[in-house]
């Protein structure tokens, strides 16, 4: 097939036709294989920026001085930032096209790289936080769609895979770089931002160049609100639910580890290094990169239930940990969240690419992602506060048990989905 000739869904086997008024498909264009790869880099580069503040945070407590409920206070501005930015880019992105929200979300994670690397007050890494959980999420709604625009129906399982890995290894290589930076480098603060800052050129010249056209005039008026709470189309809640179930405890155990971590290394276990917080984390998501790949090939329904399994497991290894002060226990506990996270983001990322069209697709990985980072964003803060007031040891413990329940429900709703819900679904 000439590169360039767009193919309608119909063509190709569709799961489902278009609904009434729908738009004709964003981007259906048979791109070569190695520009699917390549739509995939802006959400790694962004997610780069997500955690690369994680070993810094305890040089600017240091150099500003504040505590750990203030530190998850701090990280927690990423998730409002992130779940505003959800209640409208997907929506946004759906309607005017992907480039039109991409350009301006890495034009403000280039900002918060400057907030960052001059930031001397804490009220200027919330501001940087804000402006990275909102360039955030309008890259996990339209940057992911946007892999899939490339990919084409014929390849929405590799674009699943692909978009899923990009943001959970370039969340793992944001500390790792600034681990290693932080130790070797002079001015570690400003340095590592000035890197990503070229990470993130790269990624404007990438959106600028990508296959994705902007979207038909629809033949209707489209209906709904600019701003709202994200969704999925009728007869799709059931995969989003199934995806949320898994992803929400997975992800919400990752950011555990990214906001306390350190502080698990530093004041707990005695390990001061910022290579070591940051390998850790980067060890995490590798974790979730690779597992994804491993399993691709599996049903589903058995990544998602395999992924609740790693989620749960990670906690008790958790509890084990802090109680033990081993680093190797606390490491091993990072690499089955990882796991965890990578499976339920893969898992349910698959179910919305194999059941919602293209014009709703941006919208629907929002609000997967919206279910996620709710509670990604209030157990931690919470955990932060409780472990000020009770110790790291007892709230890393009470926050390990919670999580570990919500994991076990997770897996249980999705087995008990087994009749209702087939593998390939």
């Amino acid at each position: 097939m000439p590169e360039g000739r767009t193919v309608s869904a119909k063509a190709v086997g569709e799961e489902r036709p278009p609904e009434v008024g729908e738009r004709p498909e964003v981007s259906a264009s048979a791109a070569p294989t190695w520009w699917v790869w390549l739509a995939a880099w802006p959400v790694t580069a962004v997610f780069v920026l997500s955690n690369a503040a994680t070993p810094l945070y305890v040089l600017w407590q240091r150099d500003i001085g504040f505590s750990k409920g203030t530190l998850t206070v701090v990280f927690a501005c990423y998730i409002v930032g992130l779940l505003g930015s959800l209640l409208v880019s997907g929506v946004v992105s759906d309607r005017l096209g992907r480039k039109p929200v991409l350009l301006p979300a890495l034009a403000l994670a280039v900002a918060a790289c400057v907030i960052f690397a001059t930031a001397s007050t804490v009220a200027a890494l919330v501001v940087a936080r804000l402006f990275t959980g909102i360039a955030v999420g309008a890259v996990v709604s339209a940057g992911m769609a946007a892999v899939t625009d490339v990919a084409g129906p014929g390849r929405r399982r590799l674009a699943a895979l692909l978009a899923s890995c990009a943001m959970v290894f370039g969340a793992g290589l944001g500390p790792l770089l600034a681990g290693v930076l932080s130790e070797s480098v002079p001015a570690p603060t400003v340095t590592v931002f000035v890197v990503e800052i070229v990470l993130l050129a790269t990624a404007i010249l990438a959106v600028l160049r990508m296959p994705v056209r902007r979207p038909a005039k629809p033949a209707k008026p489209a209906k709904g609100a600019w701003v709202r709470l994200p969704g999925v189309p009728d007869g799709t809640g059931r995969q989003l639910v199934l995806g949320i179930a898994v992803f929400a405890p997975g992800i919400t155990a990752t950011s555990f580890v990214l906001s306390l971590g350190p502080s698990l290394l530093s004041g707990l276990l005695g390990t001061t290094s910022r290579i070591v917080a940051g390998a850790m984390a980067f060890a995490m998501f590798l974790a979730a990169t690779g597992v994804q790949f491993a399993v691709r090939k599996l049903g589903r329904r058995t990544i998602l239930t395999v992924g609740a399994v790693g989620t749960t497991v990670s906690m008790v290894t958790l509890i084990a940990a802090v109680h033990m002060s081993s680093v190797p226990v606390l490491i091993a506990s990072a690499l089955l969240a990882g796991a965890g996270q990578g499976m339920g983001q893969l898992g349910g990322l698959s179910l919305l690419n194999s059941s919602v069209s293209p014009q709703r697709l941006a919208e629907a990985n929002a609000a997967l992602n919206v279910g996620g980072y709710v509670p990604a964003g209030i157990l931690p803060v919470s955990a932060g506060y409780l472990s000020d007031a009770v110790g790291l040891t007892t709230g890393a413990t009470i926050f390990g048990t919670v999580l570990m329940g919500l994991a076990v429900i997770g897996g249980l709703v999705v087995v008990a989905s087994r009749r209702r819900v087939p593998e390939s679904a």
